[in-house]
């Protein structure tokens, strides 16, 4: 049985993402999932960590373009 992350994943691979105001193009959303858990765990600041965890929460959700900006 697929668990609910799977089902409602995009099942397009290319992303976007906005970090710090830097655009990123990735090809491969799971390439971009593990830069940004990565980024997540060696964060040094909760500023940091919540930047980086909003958008790995984002690709996890299967959106096409993640984002640290509020809204």
């Amino acid at each position: 049985m697929l668990n609910t992350p799977e089902l409602t994943m995009n099942r397009r691979r290319s992303v976007t993402t906005v970090c710090r105001g830097m655009k990123k193009k990735w090809n491969d959303r799971e390439a971009a999932m593990e830069y940004f858990l990565e980024a997540m765990m060696c964060s040094d600041t909760p500023e940091d960590h919540d930047r980086y965890s909003g958008i790995y929460i984002q690709l996890r959700n299967g959106l096409s373009y993640c984002t640290d900006e509020e809204e």
